[in-house]
C-alpha cells in the first residue's frame, strides 16, 4: 500500500490538484493575465481573473482563458487558494488589500501604464517577481521589434480609435502613443479629449478624421447607438473617411498586447496610404 502511494506521488498524473494543494500564481488583474500566460508555464498559474473570460475586458484569446480556473476576486476566495503569489491591480479595494496582508499573502500590485516604456518596465517587474527574467526580456524584445517595424515617418493621418459604444481613446494614453508611432494623429486629442472618454458624434460630423478604428467588423455591433451614428456620419462624408477594424482585445492592456496592436496599426496605416 505504501509502495503504491509512493508510486502515485512520483507520477505527474497523480499529483493533487492545485485547488487543494495550494501554491501557484493567482491573478486578479486581466492585464496581468495577458503577461502571465506568456511568461510562465500553465501549471504555475492557479487562477486568472474572471475578466479574461469577458470579451469586452479580455486581452487573451477565449481558448487560452478557458484553460484556466478563474477567480471572482474576493479576498476570501483568493486566500483559500493559498497561492505563492497574487498579482492584483493598483485599483484593488483597500479592504481586499488589508485582508490579503493580514493573511500574509504575497501580493504584487500593478498599475495601468500610459506609455510603452512604462509598460515594458512593468513586464520586467512582473517577470522578476515570477523568476522568469529571460521570458520577460523576450517579451520586451517582441514589443521593441513591433514598435520599430510599425514606425512611420511620413505625414500623420488623423484617426479616431473607438473603444466601444461612444467611448474613444484620447490623449495621454498608451493607445495615443502607439497611434502616433504608427503614423496617425489621435483625433480625439485634437478635439481636446484626454484619456478615454465619451465623444459626441457631432464632433465627428463637423471635423471628421480620415480613419475610424472600430472594435468590430461592419455589422457586428450594428445595434449599438454609436455604430448607428458612425454609420450615418460615414454616409454623410461619403468616401472621405475609412473604417478599419481594431479588435476590442487590443485596447485593454499593454505588455504583449502592444506588439499585436502595433502590428495592426501598421497594417491599417499601409492600407490608408500617403
Amino acid at each position: 500500500m505504501r509502495g503504491a502511494a509512493l508510486l502515485c506521488l512520483l507520477v505527474a498524473g497523480c499529483a493533487a490538484p492545485s485547488s487543494s494543494a495550494g501554491g501557484g500564481i493567482v491573478s486578479m488583474n486581466p492585464c496581468a493575465d495577458a503577461m502571465l500566460v506568456q511568461l510562465v508555464p500553465p501549471q504555475r498559474i492557479a487562477a486568472i481573473s474572471h475578466y479574461s473570460r469577458d470579451p469586452a475586458a479580455s486581452s487573451i484569446a477565449p481558448q487560452v482563458a478557458a484553460r484556466f480556473r478563474t477567480t471572482s476576486g474576493t479576498a476570501e476566495e483568493v486566500i483559500a487558494m493559498r497561492p505563492d503569489l497574487v498579482v492584483a491591480s493598483s485599483f484593488t479595494a483597500s479592504s481586499t488589500r488589508e485582508a490579503l496582508a493580514r493573511a500574509g499573502v504575497k501580493t504584487l500590485y500593478l498599475d495601468s501604464p500610459v506609455t510603452i516604456e512604462a509598460s515594458k518596465a512593468q513586464v520586467r517587474a512582473l517577470a522578476a517577481a515570477l523568476d522568469a527574467v529571460p521570458a520577460g526580456e523576450a517579451m520586451v524584445a517582441r514589443i521593441d521589434h513591433a514598435v520599430a517595424a510599425a514606425a512611420h515617418s511620413g505625414p500623420a493621418v488623423p484617426a479616431l480609435l473607438w473603444i466601444g459604444g461612444n467611448l474613444v481613446s484620447g490623449g495621454g494614453t498608451l493607445l495615443d502613443e502607439m497611434m502616433v508611432k504608427a503614423g496617425f494623429s489621435d483625433h480625439a486629442a485634437h478635439y481636446g479629449l484626454q484619456h478615454t472618454g465619451y465623444l459626441p458624434i457631432e464632433h465627428v460630423l463637423v471635423d471628421p478624421p480620415r480613419v475610424m478604428l472600430v472594435p468590430d467588423e461592419p455589422g457586428r455591433d450594428a445595434d449599438s447607438r454609436a455604430a448607428q451614428l458612425r454609420g450615418r456620419a460615414l454616409a454623410r462624408m461619403g468616401a472621405k473617411v475609412d473604417q478599419a477594424r481594431f479588435p476590442r482585445s487590443l485596447v485593454n492592456c499593454g505588455g504583449p498586447v502592444i506588439a499585436t496592436a502595433m502590428t495592426r496599426l501598421a497594417e491599417v496605416r499601409r492600407e490608408v496610404g500617403p
